[in-house]
């Protein structure tokens, strides 16, 4: 296990570094890749790909609390904007409304959290460029027990509602993480 996640923290400084997915690298285990902090898993970290010149952009995972206590999202932050915030869409007299999660994100024991569009999720406000198709956005999240840990977020279409179905950018060669379910 700890070889196949020095593998896995290998494998995502290449792509940080390339920017995208070569094609050698064109295996199932990319969307498979999860990080821990702690007691704490994150899978199915993503985010869309925005258009230019757009100042914000979403960042969306699921974090499940395999501890006995729970834990706390207190801060994100990521070189590629001026500020992160944990961020709440809600409806309020049939109005939605967004505003900032100032407590932090509660991960109870033994239970999962999504942060997921529509919903609880990571805002990246100020971005210093646009989130392409393809390529990976990095995010250091800090918790209160756990600590802190970088999660890469895979970026997919405008429209895409997680990471199971995007297409990673191969320098040329586009490659469909579905496995065809």
């Amino acid at each position: 296990m700890i070889a196949k996640l020095a593998a896995q923290a290998a494998f995502a400084a290449l792509i940080l570094m390339a920017g995208n997915i070569p094609a050698w690298a064109q295996t199932d285990d990319v969307m498979d890749m999860g990080f821990t902090a702690g007691e704490l898993q994150i899978t199915g970290a993503f985010s869309r790909a925005t258009l230019p010149g757009a100042p914000t952009a979403g960042g969306y995972m699921t974090i499940t609390n395999m501890g006995a206590e729970e834990d706390r999202l207190v801060s994100a932050s990521s070189d590629v904007a001026g500020m992160v915030e944990m961020h709440e869409m809600r409806m309020q007299d049939d109005v939605m409304h967004m505003s900032p999660v100032e407590e932090g994100v509660v991960i109870p024991a033994g239970e999962s959290v999504s942060l997921s569009p529509g919903g609880l999720h990571l805002m990246f406000m100020q971005l210093a460029e646009p989130f392409k198709e393809g390529t990976m956005v990095p995010v250091m999240l800090t918790f209160d027990k756990a600590g802190s840990v970088e999660v890469l977020l895979h970026v997919g279409a405008f429209n895409a509602d997680g990471p199971e179905t995007m297409e990673m950018d191969s320098g040329g060669t586009d490659m469909d993480m579905n496995d065809g379910d």
